[in-house]
């Protein structure tokens, strides 16, 4: 597979406006979208450094304000441009193409990066497990140097898109002689190296977009490392920053996502109206454009520097406001409300609330306060880190991870 032979050093004078304007409008004149394949539009584009315009030169920007992204998607919407799947790798957009940025080499870079933009290889998260719960810090998947690779076991649990997956963001315990945060190291796994067994998990819903992951002896070579041997809270970090933005700061118009299901209902259907459902209605539809405007303050923020804690309470609203309002839809509809769509066995690609029946969304919006951080941690982050409330007792905090209870 092609890439760039060389990352280039970032502009000294970033684009402006008007120069993005021009030069979208030059890539188009030279590669019309209608006459392109797909992929080799998309190649292309990040090549020239349209892809995600804020990255350095060379890796699919131009090193210019994150603010302007939105106007260049624009653009190449407007031109009938082919897209490059978001919904079936937010975990490689979202997740691991900044933590690659933030943390890895520059071979790294160049490797992983552009097929990860155009969506030629999906990317997973191997972080959960089973005997973690919700503390990450407390994993147990075990790295072991050999040579120039390292050799891992453990087991991962709810990790989205492992069977289409090409690479999978992976932490690991390398020593567990130290405390839980500091003996952990971060890598990238190719999901088809042997050893590496992905099984589907039936959820509430009948279907199973997430999985479970065993690795038995997965040898990773060292060179797939992101960051340094035991560095890889750190780097974890980094990816649970921007996977709660990520997921409770993307962009909406007014009455997107699950409000405008249920205010389109309540137009639609104007028999089930009650004072009382009136009520919760307009109480949720305020909160709902609260978020949306906060979630707005949020990526003008992100265009400024990196996600800090503030992504945390986006999420914790993302979760609520899914919940209470898929369950007011069931509540105006009754009975009607209760049928499932379909309870096939399927792998989905993607998880869409928007088309599905009432009972699906309110089954799986009841995953949203666990997936990408439960609520529980989010609360916590937000009290420490945004509010400087005063920490929970940890009585872990210095001991070594192979003397705590398991």
């Amino acid at each position: 597979m092609a890439v760039p032979a060389e990352v280039r050093p970032v502009s000294t004078a970033p684009p402006d406006a008007d120069e993005l304007r021009r030069r979208v409008e030059e890539f188009l004149t030279a590669h019309d979208p209608a006459a392109l394949d797909p992929l080799e539009f998309l190649r292309a584009r990040f090549d020239a450094g349209l892809a995600w315009v804020h990255y350095p030169e060379g890796l699919g920007g131009l090193g210019a304000p994150r603010a302007l992204q939105p106007a260049v998607d624009a653009a190449f919407a407007r031109a009938g441009a082919p897209g490059n799947q978001p919904e079936r790798n937010g975990i490689g957009l979202g997740m691991a193409a900044p933590t690659i940025l933030a943390a890895g080499t520059d071979e790294q870079r160049a490797r992983f990066l552009r097929p990860l933009w155009t969506g030629e290889e999906i990317w997973c998260q191997l972080f959960s497990e089973p005997g973690a719960g919700s503390d990450l810090a407390a994993l147990g998947t075990r790295a072991v140097r050999d040579g120039d690779a390292w050799i891992v076991n453990g087991q991962k649990v709810w990790t989205s898109m492992a069977h289409e997956a090409r690479w999978a963001l992976l932490v690991t315990r390398t020593d567990p002689g130290v405390p839980k945060h500091r003996g952990m190291t971060y890598f990238v796994c190719d999901m088809t190296a042997p050893g590496v067994e992905v099984r589907p998990l039936r959820q509430i819903t009948g279907e199973a977009e997430f999985n479970e992951v065993f690795l038995t002896d997965v040898r990773i070579p060292d060179a797939h490392r992101l960051g340094a041997v035991g560095d890889g809270w750190r780097v974890s970090t980094t990816t649970l920053m921007n996977e709660r933005v990520a997921i409770g700061g993307a962009a909406v118009p007014r009455e997107g996502g699950m409000i405008g299901v249920v205010a389109r209902l309540w137009r639609d259907r104007p028999e089930l109206r009650t004072p009382g459902l009136h009520d919760a209605l307009l109480r949720l539809w305020v909160e709902a454009e609260a978020a949306r405007l906060t979630g707005v303050r949020l990526r003008q923020a992100l265009a400024a520097g990196e996600p800090g804690p503030e992504g945390s309470a986006a999420k914790l609203a993302f979760a609520r406001l899914n919940q209470e309002i898929s369950g007011l839809e069931l509540e105006m509809l009754g009975d009607e409300g209760l049928r499932h769509d379909d309870w096939t066995m399927r792998r989905p690609a993607e998880v869409d609330f928007t088309r599905r029946s009432p009972g699906y969304r309110y089954l799986r919006a009841k995953g949203n306060s666990i997936e990408g951080g439960t609520s529980e941690i989010l609360r916590n982050i937000i009290a420490e880190r945004v509010l400087g409330l005063p920490g929970e007792i940890r009585v872990d905090k210095d001991v070594a991870w192979k003397d705590l209870p398991k």
